[in-house]
């Protein structure tokens, strides 16, 4: 049998099976790209999945940490309100006890004070005495030497033997 078709030259027969090669690259390309966004589109999900866990992990170590940093400022507050209790209450006992020991240490007793009152009326008597005896005369110190002298009465006679002897005035 002779082969009527027409004879097929080297270059068109390299050129054949280069289109064949390419179009069997062509078709594993596209399965390998196929796979590679059904690959992507579930590996889209995983991410999705991790990144949710993750934040969800993150989440509840913040919340473990607020509720830890909300136990400690309980615990400030409460040793702040204990300081502010204990001054105040300090401050409190020493604004009473500092009239407390006034009163005690520099006030006078009963005692001292009826033992005070006693002597004012006997110093109150020797006073209205000395009154009495001249006590009310007004003394100086008169002249250069500074010599003692007293206010005398000139209106009331003089007495001694040479009238030596005046009357203080006011007497």
């Amino acid at each position: 049998m002779i082969d009527k078709s027409p004879a097929i030259d080297e270059s068109t027969m390299k050129l054949g099976l280069l289109m064949e090669s390419a179009q069997a690259h062509q078709k594993l390309a596209e399965a390998h790209l196929e796979k590679l966004r059904l690959h992507t589109h579930g590996l889209d999900g995983v991410v999705r999945d991790e990144i949710r866990r993750t934040l969800l992990d993150e989440l509840r170590a913040v919340s473990v940490e607020s509720a830890a940093a909300a136990r400690a400022l309980r615990g400030i507050k409460l040793a702040a309100e204990s300081r502010r209790l204990a001054w105040s209450l300090g401050i409190a006992v020493l604004c009473s006890a500092i009239p407390a020991a006034v009163v005690h240490f520099i006030l006078p007793t009963e005692d001292e004070i009826a033992s005070l009152r006693q002597r004012r009326e006997v110093l109150a008597g020797s006073v209205a005495k000395l009154e009495r005896l001249g006590g009310r005369a007004e003394w100086r110190l008169c002249g250069q030497p500074g010599r003692l002298c007293v206010r005398i009465d000139r209106n009331a006679p003089a007495f001694g033997e040479q009238g030596e002897y005046m009357v203080v005035r006011g007497y």
